[in-house]
């Protein structure tokens, strides 16, 4: 067997050990279970403290932008040279905000672009590891595997900040980066299922696995029958949407519920001489509990969540079995860049998935973006605390609780594709730079409100962006779900996955680079603008119904394809 026939995955739906068995309530439970664990962790940690820590272990390393002399903390007493906790100093001459500067690795950067740079390294790794393991989750029992592998990694990583101060800032990067990329494999490996549950749900109510025998006894391929039934494709579309804002909402519920129990830890510390002396502490007890929350709630898709096994790993041929374990290593790492190039190619041959994989990556990069200058912004320019920031993140979660059950009723309603959906919240996402540039007009600088000039004008944005979110999560994955070629979930979603995190590398890359030579962070608003109207004319032109039939086609070609092959395997031998 040559290595270009063991790197395309078998598309059989009759492999040995495969399971076609209908989805269970318990199985969704295992599922949603996961979202609960993990979205903690995405919201909590990487949507409102990591970037505030980064930014606030590195200024008290650091120096102002305007008198390199002169640090950034009062390291005696803890407090910025103003008297406050995390806080910047006004220049003397002029009423412009000031910077706080660190040396790091040879070069003066911004805490700010500190942060914003780790991010950019963060997504690079992810993505670059969503390429070597990716592909191994379409095959045998690894997708379950991988997905708790990632899962109790991030969970670990996130419970170790407690022990980074600030005289070894640079390692928070390093655990950034580890957990970041924990962060985004699990939740590729846990989209990757969505298709599998949804292809295999019986319509009315499942109690538990003992229906599932029971059903599968009574008619052993109604599963298959139901995949190739094009009337149950369009209900596909709508139960997968469903599905994802179920999840998507019940893990804001629970990063709001978390965000809560983060505030009252904040409120404790603030009332004792630790938070005054180390203000990084606080965050760092918060980022332990949230690792510990991590690994709790991951228990439930332990138990529930069925493997849903593909086709066996190909082997290695014989002659290659010399140098077992060098052998293996490269035999397993051409494998998997070989079968992500494969995918890739796959998903250039469809038209709509090209379409959507490159609207997805400028609407991530917006996102991304957006989310983390916000946080910077607040922090740095509108002098912010923790808790407020806090409160800021849980405005913005709730918003998005509201969004995840609010855009499928709106959808019904007013009889709103997917897609239609998803441009909306893409196209609105505008709404927060176009606001922050409102303070560029003469008027609204005089009189020092509007554009983002008052800490309050935050939260009713955080509410609006929250609330787009919540569409954009829920209809997103469902929306290229449809797309993907049966048998290709986790590829494909990898490619998905590499989209969203690895564009999130050049956005806040060049808002650093913009911090770095402006000293401020709003000039940065104008090229969020042009960012965040991009995906809009691709996302227009897709085609979803056109997606679906030529992914349907694609994978009937492949299985004739393969099962010709195996018959003259098999009439070789």
């Amino acid at each position: 067997m040559s290595f270009d026939e063991v790197v395309r995955p078998r598309q059989s739906t009759r492999y040995e050990g495969e399971d076609t068995s209908v989805t269970s309530r318990q199985e969704l439970y295992g599922w949603y279970s996961y979202a609960i664990a993990a979205e903690v962790f995405a919201v909590v940690a990487v949507g409102a403290f990591l970037p505030v820590l980064l930014e606030q272990l590195a200024r008290e390393r650091g120096f102002f932008f305007s008198d390199r002399s002169k640090s950034c903390v009062d390291h005696q007493s803890g407090t910025g040279s103003d008297g406050n906790p995390m806080r910047l100093q006004i220049r003397a001459n002029d009423d412009q905000k000031e910077q706080c500067v660190v040396n790091f690795l040879g070069a003066d950067v911004t805490t700010a672009s500190f942060a914003m740079y780790t991010v950019s390294a963060a997504v690079v790794v992810q993505a670059v590891t969503l390429v070597c393991v990716s592909s191994f989750a379409d095959y045998g029992p690894y997708r379950k595997k991988m997905l708790l592998m990632f899962a109790y990694t991030g969970s670990i990583v996130s419970a170790l900040f407690i022990f980074i101060t600030p005289s070894v800032y640079y390692f928070a990067s390093i655990l950034v980066i580890i957990g970041v990329t924990c962060l985004g494999c699990s939740f590729t490996l846990l989209n990757a299922f969505l298709p599998l549950l949804v292809s295999n749900y019986l319509d009315g109510e499942i109690d538990d696995a003992s229906s599932d025998v029971e059903l599968e006894a009574l008619n052993p391929e109604s599963t298959t029958t139901r995949r190739s039934d094009p009337e149950k494709l369009v209900r596909d579309l709508e139960r997968s949407a469903k599905l994802s804002s179920t999840g998507l909402g019940l893990g804001y519920i629970a990063a709001v519920s978390a965000q809560i129990l983060s505030i009252g830890i904040l409120v404790i510390f603030s009332k004792t001489s630790l938070a005054a002396n180390n203000p990084s502490l606080p965050i760092r007890v918060v980022l332990l509990f949230v690792g510990i929350w991590w690994a709790i709630f991951s228990i439930p898709t332990i138990l529930y969540l069925r493997p849903r096994p593909g086709p066996p790993l190909p082997i290695q041929s014989r002659n290659t079995l010399g140098h077992k374990q060098k052998s293996t290593f490269l035999f397993y790492t051409k494998f998997s860049l070989s079968s992500f190039w494969s995918t890739l190619k796959r998903a250039f041959r469809l038209p709509q998935v090209t379409i959507f994989l490159i609207a997805w990556f400028l609407l991530s990069d917006a996102i991304a973006t957006i989310t983390g200058t916000a946080v910077l912004f607040a922090r740095t320019e509108l002098h912010m605390n923790t808790i407020p920031i806090a409160l800021l993140s849980i405005t913005s979660i709730g918003s998005g609780i509201l969004g995840a059950f609010a855009w499928p009723r709106i959808s019904t309603y007013f009889s709103l594709r997917p897609k239609t959906v998803l441009l909306i919240c893409s196209l609105s996402l505008e709404i927060v730079p176009l606001y922050g540039l409102l303070a560029y007009i003469p008027l609204l600088h005089r009189l020092h409100v509007g554009g983002l000039q008052q800490p309050w004008e935050i939260y009713p944005l955080g509410a609006i962006h929250g609330f787009v979110m919540g569409g954009i999560g829920s209809y997103a994955r469902s929306v290229f779900g449809s797309l993907i070629p049966e048998g290709r979930e986790a590829s494909f979603f990898a490619l998905y996955a590499v989209a969203d995190k690895g564009s999130s590398a050049f956005g806040p890359a060049l808002v650093g680079w913009i911090v770095d030579r402006e000293g401020t962070i709003r000039p940065a608003f104008v090229f969020l603008a042009v960012l965040a109207l991009m995906p809009g004319p691709l996302l227009w032109w897709l085609d979803v119904e056109k997606g679906r039939d030529d992914a349907s086609r694609m994978a009937g070609k492949e299985r004739k394809r393969e099962g010709g092959e195996e018959e003259g395997e098999e009439d070789d031998d």
